[in-house]
């Protein structure tokens, strides 16, 4: 129980340029990815592919898509940054702004939106990688009465998870690339990637072995900030 909780605990998001010189060996890929295939699912509809891209020349490529934060998230973002460790410790959610270009941290929300010159959101996170592990949702396989297949989602969280905690048991770098399922970029890492409709991408999940070690502050809320005892709002003391 010590080592899971150990793992979980150092789990981080490694927000830092990977060796690009370096693969993954193929049995850690291998078994991140047999972690992928124990994932809980709904029904066990299992309702997801993962394309495994370590082709150079396919990541540079995505790396070149031109994509852009949206105004909504470059507001909404701002909203949840902290501008000292003291803040975010106070605070106990968020991010803190070092994370984040300095475009990002600025209280102007339209400086770093620019319709005329769009850069790419993916840039250097997806070319200073290793691989990416695109992992594609499938909507056809959902639990019986689920409209709106929250528990497919769900299911997509618990497979993300399952790949991460074994990558960070590993040693391996990890980052998601939540980017990867915008329509536009999502359009244009279909046609690279041959992936046919209905399949859709959940997510990219970019692994390899970081050239400097991520530092950043992380924070949690206590347990007695969000645990009630048989009523809301009867804390556990």
């Amino acid at each position: 129980m010590d080592s899971i909780l150990k793992i979980i605990r150092e789990r981080r998001s490694a927000r830092v340029p990977f060796d690009r010189e370096r693969p993954v060996p193929a049995e850690h890929l291998r078994a991140i990815l047999d972690a992928a295939r124990w994932t809980p699912t709904a029904h066990n509809m299992q309702n997801f592919e993962i394309v495994v891209v370590d082709d150079r020349k396919l990541l540079d490529a995505i790396a070149n898509i031109r994509s852009q934060a949206s105004e909504v998230f470059i507001r909404e973002n701002y909203e949840q940054l902290s501008f000292s460790d003291e803040e975010l410790r106070r605070r106990k959610v968020g991010l803190h702004g070092q994370m984040f270009p300095p475009s990002w941290r600025m209280p102007s929300l339209t400086a770093p939106f620019d319709e005329a010159h769009p850069h790419s959101i993916l840039g250097e996170a997806a070319r200073a990688s290793a691989a990416l592990l695109v992992v594609l949702y499938d909507p056809r396989r959902r639990a019986p009465a689920s409209e709106g297949d929250v528990l497919g989602m769900m299911s997509l969280g618990c497979l993300l998870e399952n790949m991460w905690l074994a990558a960070s048991s590993l040693g391996i770098g990890f980052q998601v690339q939540s980017a990867m399922s915008g329509p536009d970029v999502e359009a244009e890492v279909k046609k690279l990637l041959g992936i046919p409709d209905p399949l859709r991408i959940g997510f990219a999940c970019r692994i390899g072995y970081p050239l400097v070690e991520p530092e950043y502050l992380r924070v949690r809320r206590d347990l007695e900030d969000f645990v009630h005892r048989n009523q809301y709002g009867s804390k556990t003391g």
